[in-house]
């Protein structure tokens, strides 16, 4: 009897640490280091391709050249609170108008900035409200309609 309840007590135990264990996903683009080393200055966009795959994405706006982004991120999650991110990779590889690599660079998170796109808010009428308050605000300010035909 002694030996089942020191088994169940060592199992309760081990079941309440194996629950905060974060749980890690790696999202994006998984690159090889050894593909990512063979990128150098010179090199055309269709090599590029052929070596590291689709970029995650490109650059919206094109001035001299294009720009092509890879983009990895790995989060953990703990328990049931909400995944936290806690790597971030992107290669950035520049373009000139020829097509062929300018300049490559690696960013990580703490590169990174918290950009707000949009902060303003239009206030409208009738929000500061409630719908009760919007309903009873209205009773007792109707005037009783004029008596017709008499």
């Amino acid at each position: 009897m002694p030996r089942l309840r020191i088994l169940a007590a060592s199992f309760t135990v081990l079941a309440t640490l194996s629950a905060c264990t974060p749980t890690v996903s790696h999202r994006g683009y998984l690159g090889r280091a050894e593909d990512l080393n063979r990128i150098q200055v010179g090199m055309s966009k269709a090599e590029v391709e052929a070596t590291l795959g689709s970029p995650s994405t490109t650059a919206t706006v094109r001035t001299a050249g294009d720009s092509y982004y890879y983009i990895s991120s790995v989060f953990e999650q703990q328990a049931f609170f909400d995944p936290q991110e806690v790597e971030r990779k992107v290669l950035a590889i520049r373009f000139d108008a020829n097509d062929q690599v300018e300049s490559f660079a690696t960013y990580a998170l703490e590169d990174g900035e918290i950009i707000n796109v949009n902060t303003r808010k239009t206030p409208t009428a009738g929000r500061d409200l409630t719908i009760l308050q919007q309903i009873f605000a209205n009773l007792g300010t109707l005037e009783p309609a004029a008596p017709t035909g008499q």
